[in-house]
């Protein structure tokens, strides 16, 4: 049994065209194909998360009456998905854990550092002082740095554990920021 799965391992591996189609997006017949869908079934995801956060910006536009469509700007949301991928999986982070703070020292080269730069300072301004927490931001020559002091001990501990990345997804604000980036305006004043 173990020769005849790693043989059908093998062949997957080497010959992916052998289970794969190539989809012919431009002459794809959406409508057929939705058809064909069985009732009330219908996938979820989109295949790509930024492209999901779009095309759920997108959809809540399209839904409500009052977009202001001279305003919306899909491109600049676009480049702060980007910048969000940069920072999460580009940027190099140091920790230098100051025993009542925490700085992180976020840094990476040309399009990231620039990301690094957008982020750090932008969350900062937005989540000091949320919970008694107090965030500064500082541009380096290489990305920036973020110092973060929690309000006692036991979220001392918690910051520790939630490393970089963890502290910034603290709040539940990126969804709203994204929509206010695609309306037009600035989330950040």
């Amino acid at each position: 049994m173990k020769p005849l799965l790693l043989a059908s391992a093998l062949v997957l591996l080497c010959f992916p065209s052998a289970v794969a189609q190539q989809v012919d997006h431009p002459h794809m017949d959406h409508d057929k194909m939705m058809a064909a869908m069985a009732p009330g079934a219908m996938p979820q995801q989109t295949g790509e998360a930024a492209f999901a956060a779009i095309q759920e910006i997108v959809a809540l536009l399209e839904a409500d009456p009052a977009t202001d469509w001279s305003k919306v700007n899909i491109e600049a949301l676009r480049q702060h998905l980007i910048d969000m991928n940069n920072v999460t999986l580009q940027a190099s982070v140091k920790v230098v854990d100051n025993k009542s703070s925490i700085t992180f020292v976020v840094s990476g080269e040309g399009a990231v550092r620039e990301s690094v730069r957008r982020m750090i300072i932008a969350h900062a301004a937005t989540m000091t002082g949320v919970d008694g927490w107090k965030y500064v931001a500082a541009q380096t020559t290489t990305g920036a740095n973020l110092t973060v002091t929690p309000p006692d001990v036991a979220s001392m501990q918690k910051l520790r554990a939630l490393g970089f990345i963890g502290m910034m997804t603290r709040g539940m604000h990126h969804q709203q920021h994204h929509l206010m980036i695609a309306r037009g305006m600035s989330p950040h004043h």
